[in-house]
């Protein structure tokens, strides 16, 4: 297994930090801190949070982490065998997505948020592979709150990435990611702070 800490490598945009079968790309900060913090108060007050929900082995679970779906129609997203129906757009969600697209050169129609309260709650490995999503299409991942370590692990060889996100960073996976590797959010007992994450998706229309 090969691991690759990539702590301080900067932000150059044009880096693809996988090795191979896929591309994420790290923009670093792309909001001052008066932004990140303007935004991170905005959306933690105006965002319609709800636990998230989950049917695994049958079983129900909802979970301390919360979530919310936002989208250009009511779009339905389905992913551990529970749907949600997308909502209308805030002011705030528009104007982050209008700085992702641009930043990026992608176009979103959709955004699923995560809430993490404090570093206790995170993710396990999984890949974002629902069905209506656009095939390979580019996810634009922004960070508001606490600084989280993010990791990618490849399905077949096990090669690890990791990163940490800083508060009002962008992150970009797209191409093959979603096929070959694995990502996710190790908890950990360091951080206290929230920490909201936006991941801007283009949902394939019929």
């Amino acid at each position: 297994m090969i691991k690759m800490d990539l702590f301080s490598t900067g932000s150059d945009e044009s880096t693809n930090l996988l090795p191979k079968d896929g591309i994420v790309n790290y923009y670093g900060k792309v909001f001052s801190l008066r932004e990140a913090d303007h935004y991170l108060e905005c959306l933690l007050n105006t965002i319609e949070w709800k636990n998230d929900e989950a049917v695994i082995f049958g079983k129900h679970i909802i979970t301390k982490r919360k979530v919310a779906w936002y989208g250009d129609q009511d779009y339905e997203y389905t992913y551990s065998n529970t749907t949600k129906k997308a909502l209308p757009w805030t002011k705030e969600l528009l104007e982050l997505k209008s700085v992702t697209e641009h930043r990026t050169g992608e176009t979103f129609n959709s955004c699923l948020l995560n809430l993490y309260h404090n570093g206790n709650e995170g993710m396990a490995w999984h890949s974002d592979g629902e069905k209506n999503l656009k095939l390979n299409g580019a996810i634009g991942s922004l960070t508001f709150g606490g600084e989280r370590k993010f990791s990618f692990k490849h399905k077949q060889s096990k090669e690890t990435v990791s990163l940490i996100l800083e508060h009002g960073s962008l992150l970009v996976i797209k191409g093959l990611c979603q096929t070959y590797w694995l990502h996710r959010l190790p908890p950990t007992k360091r951080i206290t702070k929230p920490r909201v994450n936006l991941t801007f998706r283009t949902i394939a229309c019929p």
